[in-house]
């Protein structure tokens, strides 16, 4: 086998041109093995398996910088570069992970979870070498996808000013997770479509070298010539007129054309367009036929089938979502959904099928979603802005200046709230409370349950006074009996689950679960523990708030979600506000630092979010104060 002689990228330059074709076959067969195990994003690495073979065997890594937008294709790079006998880790606690990582290896020099980074860290780093006199290169590998996100266009325009040594290898497969869509897209498509161009091209330029230089007016006209050509023939004129030269299409998939257009690319000053056109999945039938379920798993599989090995379950919170959307909009035909290129992670795609004209994605646009959201609004809409917790980092301007500033009535439908495991900490959804709560206008909401979620998501449709979000989590709903009819939960009022006279845990989302099981175990030992949904996350319930400090109970703040700034933090601005310095008020959140791939269950653990971890601190409390929760322990 080849694949085995290869522990670092230079072990593979000793291999032949004709070699490379079946070590690539090698590599999809170990994919394709591999992740019927671990589960992780398969079709994107088949499709790149080529590509990546080629960088390597025509550049020198980690001297010359690779820079993989997002990361989640990166696994070839990962086999190549080192990690192979790791695999059988990847995606789980404390093991590989399944986008780029720096702390891995010299050959990860940038991470990413979100898109369109890439170019704009090329340019960082082509800016560093020329400033410290090196001559490395500088290579981002960017999709068709990111190229939607305005990011990549600013990077685009930058880079084609500065003309900065750089190369950029578009990679091409016409999807990004969903099919993309927008102008540059179709754009796109016109190019792979049109056969004939890089053969007149090359044909015009082979003319053209004939001619001789008579004068400088002949050049001139020369030149001229083959500007009209670059326009007629429509393709790579945009990148072009960027400041780029741009080369291709080439098929990804073949090695020597691969090769070919890099050792062009290498005699090009300034910066450089590889335009790469892939297929995702390639070599595996099933992620070939469906590359968008194909384009992250999270479950193993059989291989011989493509059938995935799900555990019969409870539907998501997801599902849940996406079928009370469509329940309501059936009601209010002003309920439009918007999405940035996840309509199926957001569950849209039932309702894309019964409302096609109802349903937006924009692409990779988050920035872009957020502003149109506050102008449907405006106009009289009730948009729905469905969005991971993580990818809505991304419209924060977006959403104080043009959304919470004016007031627009926009329903936010965040999902991924909490940890989200595999994906790991560029994807866990903790830090949307911290950093929304704090915007005038905006009201916040979290259910306990899949029942309480869908009363919420009426009562954000029926809610007319400005921005309203409902946030939920990446698992399993409970399984609790849903009421048929839906009605509005009065805003800012909060749910005693259970009633305590000792100790009171104010909990939020599926926490509220968490403490309830904290306070059986803590009811065998003696302590009376009460338990509140604070489901509303902005505005407080500040009666229920003032009655809790006032009956001088132990409070407990219970949340999946940043430790600073969120739903303890509001309490205890609360009781500052108030006056009220005697409030006993423990907080049990994520601690500040990152929490990385692993199980939802196993990150739990990591921070402390657990029955067992609430028990312990509340007996711990009792201990060092010598109190059982009201009456003090006499010494002996």
């Amino acid at each position: 086998m080849l694949l085995s002689q290869i522990h670092e990228p230079n072990d593979l330059k000793r291999f032949s041109v004709e070699q490379l074709t079946p070590l690539a076959a090698e590599i999809r067969q170990f994919l394709i093995e591999k992740l019927s195990v671990t589960g992780g994003h398969l079709a994107p690495n088949l499709g790149v398996v080529e590509l990546t073979i080629a960088l390597h065997y025509c550049y020198n890594s980690p001297r010359d910088k690779f820079i993989f937008d997002v990361g989640h294709q990166a696994y070839v790079h990962k086999i190549l570069t080192g990690r192979m006998d790791r695999f059988d880790t990847l995606r789980k606690y404390k093991g590989l992970c399944g986008f780029v990582k720096r702390c891995e290896s010299e050959h990860d020099v940038w991470e990413a979870g979100h898109s369109s980074t890439s170019l704009s860290a090329a340019m960082g780093m082509a800016l560093a070498r020329d400033l410290k006199g090196e001559d490395n290169k500088v290579i981002a590998i960017i999709g068709d996808g990111a190229l939607t996100g305005g990011m990549a266009f600013e990077a685009l325009n930058h880079i084609g000013h500065e003309q900065k040594d750089l190369m950029v290898i578009l990679n091409d497969n016409e999807m990004s997770i969903a099919p993309n869509v927008g102008a540059m897209h179709n754009y796109l498509t016109k190019i792979r479509s049109d056969k004939n161009y890089l053969r007149a091209k090359d044909e015009v330029e082979q003319l053209l070298k004939k001619i001789p230089a008579i004068g400088g007016k002949l050049a001139k006209t020369a030149e001229r010539l083959k500007d009209s050509l670059k326009y007629m023939m429509v393709s790579g004129v945009l990148f072009e007129e960027l400041g780029f030269t741009y080369l291709g299409p080439v098929d990804g998939h073949d090695l020597s054309g691969l090769i070919e257009a890099f050792t062009q690319a290498n005699n090009v000053s300034g910066p450089v367009l590889v335009h790469v056109l892939t297929t995702k999945g390639k070599g595996y039938t099933p992620a070939e036929e469906d590359s968008h379920k194909w384009h992250g798993i999270s479950t193993p599989y059989k291989i011989e089938s493509g059938q995935l090995l799900k555990a019969v379950g409870n539907p998501t919170y997801t599902d849940v979502f996406g079928q009370t959307l469509i329940e309501l909009a059936e009601q209010d035909e002003r309920i439009v959904a918007v999405t940035p290129a996840m309509p199926g992670g957001s569950g849209l795609v039932k309702f894309g099928e019964r409302f096609p004209g109802r349903m937006i994605d924009v692409g990779i646009a988050e920035q872009h979603a957020a502003t149109m959201c506050a102008a449907l609004a405006m106009e009289g809409m009730k948009p729905v802005y469905a969005v991971y917790s993580t990818f809505m980092q991304r419209a924060y301007d977006q959403i104080v200046h043009d959304i919470c500033r004016h007031n627009a009535n926009v329903m936010f439908a965040i999902d991924r709230a909490g940890f989200v495991g595999a994906d790991g900490e560029t994807h866990q959804g903790v830090y949307d409370i911290a950093f929304m709560r704090h915007i005038p206008n905006i009201v916040l909401m979290m259910p306990k349950d899949e029942n309480e979620m869908r009363h919420m998501m009426k009562t954000a449709l029926e809610y007319n006074d400005g921005p309203i979000a409902y946030r939920y989590p990446r698992i399993n709903v409970p399984g609790v009996p849903l009421d048929e009819e839906l009605v509005p939960i009065p805003i800012g009022t909060w749910e005693k689950v259970r009633e305590g006279d000792q100790v009171t845990i104010i909990a939020v989302g599926p926490m509220v679960q968490v403490a309830e099981e904290a306070a059986e175990m803590l009811k065998r030992d003696g302590v009376n523990a009460g338990v509140v949904n604070a489901r509303f996350l902005k505005p407080l319930d500040e009666s229920m708030l003032l009655s809790l400090a006032s009956a001088s109970t132990k409070l407990i703040v219970l949340e999946e979600a940043s430790q600073a700034g969120s739903l303890g933090s509001a309490v205890l601005e609360f009781y500052a506000e108030q006056g009220i310095v005697d409030a006993d008020v423990s907080l049990m959140g994520i601690p500040d630092r990152f929490i990385e791939h692993g199980s939802i269950k196993e990150q739990l653990q990591e921070v402390g979010l657990t029955a067992e971890a609430v028990v312990q601190r509340i007996q711990q409390y009792r201990a060092e104060h010598q109190f059982t929760f009201g009456k003090k322990v006499k010494p002996s």
